[in-house]
């Protein structure tokens, strides 16, 4: 009986996804000029629709451009730089493993371990927390990046750190903010005709933080979960909404996600946060698109205690274009580095790098199946 079937097991139902993506290629097919374009706001979305064949399947229909949903991928190389700054003056940083090989303007953190730097993985905030406990001889630096999911456990760990008392913890805070960085997408005109919502961040902030976009820029959006069937749904509802000349955000992943989100989570992350500038790689500095320690936590930043800030960076030497990547101007096959010069074992940018990188999914699930862009797309299609 359908009751009885596991509930993960009805979001991977092969009927069902063949079922959403028929119907979803005749209404576009019929009702919608033959084709849309969509954005994936979220590293874990990008993955799923390489590894499920839902971009192939849907691919003279519907072209899925991943926007800037990968925490590792949009730190910017000036943050990247500072990180290794703080690294090389002797200091033991603590970081998730992705953010090692990724390349600031010159080097990686990777490159500094390799030269005798104290650079080491954590598992978790309070993993870094631990550390600094058991090594009070050393002076010990968090890094602090991702999106809203992550930045109420670094708020428990520094909580943490300030109740032990530990003197010799502090972080280097890179945390961003999505609702800013979608602002600030849409003012560029990214020409995307809707959006595929996050359901991480999603569940943290609530479908209220995101209603924006169908209010001020009249956009239907969907917030997802991360099975095929989730994705297609949404895909589906997007896609039925733009028939009818609806802008909506809709919850498709009601069971995760409120309406106001995770309240405990959210004071976590704004006892000791606020709103800060921050710089994204791909789309530059956004105001107000960070989180910066309150006042009263200052003893607990890097960047205050030993005086290393984040500076402009040059230009990438390598000719990465990673940054049109996350604006979805770009697909990752298109980059001429992709799957040539840029692999996962010599990556040259983070979207590479990162295992929720849109070019490291291509590269590991789509390569080769002549999924190089849209086909007929037109100048609507990414380049």
């Amino acid at each position: 009986m359908e009751a009885d079937r596991p509930l993960w097991e009805r979001f991977r139902d092969p009927g069902i996804a063949r079922a959403l993506v028929a119907r979803v290629r005749v209404r576009v097919a019929r009702e919608l000029g033959g084709h849309v374009s969509l954005m994936e706001v979220c590293g874990t979305h990008t993955v799923a629709i390489s590894r499920s064949g839902i971009r192939a399947a849907l691919r003279d229909a519907v072209t899925l451009v991943s926007g800037p949903g990968c925490p590792v991928c949009v730190t910017s190389p000036e943050d990247v730089d500072a990180m290794v700054a703080l690294a090389e003056s002797g200091l033991t940083v603590l970081t998730f493993g992705d953010m090692m090989r990724v390349p600031g303007s010159s080097t990686s953190l990777e490159a500094v371990r390799a030269r005798g730097g104290r650079v080491r993985l954590a598992y978790s905030p309070m993993d870094a927390v631990s550390y600094a406990a058991s090594h009070p001889d050393e002076q010990v630096v968090f890094l602090a990046v991702g999106f809203e999911t992550t930045a109420p456990g670094v708020a428990l760990a520094v909580a943490q750190a300030r109740e032990l008392p530990l003197a010799n913890f502090s972080i280097y805070p890179a945390h961003k903010l999505i609702p800013p960085a979608l602002r600030a997408l849409l003012d560029q005109e990214v020409g995307v005709q809707g959006f595929l919502l996050p359901g991480h961040v999603s569940t943290v902030i609530g479908r209220r933080a995101l209603a924006f976009l169908a209010e001020e820029y009249r956009l239907p959006a969907v917030i997802a979960g991360f099975e095929p069937v989730d994705i297609l749904m949404a895909i589906d509802r997007i896609t039925h909404m733009l028939v009818r000349g609806e802008a909506e955000v809709v919850n498709a992943y009601p069971r995760a996600v409120r309406e106001e989100g995770n309240t405990l989570a959210q004071r976590a992350m704004w006892s000791c946060f606020a709103p800060a500038d921050a710089a994204w790689r791909g789309l530059g500095p956004i105001p107000g698109s960070g989180l910066g320690l309150r006042d009263g936590w200052e003893d607990l930043d890097a960047c205050r205690r030993y005086g290393v800030w984040a500076q402009p960076a040059g230009a990438m030497r390598t000719g990465c274009r990673c940054g049109d990547v996350l604006r979805g101007l770009l697909l990752p096959p298109r980059c001429p580095l992709f799957a040539r010069v840029c692999t996962p074992a010599a990556p040259q940018g983070p979207c590479m790098v990162s295992s929720e990188g849109a070019c490291a999914a291509y590269y590991r699930y789509e390569r080769g199946d002549g999924d190089d862009g849209p086909q007929g797309a037109g100048a609507a299609g990414p380049r």
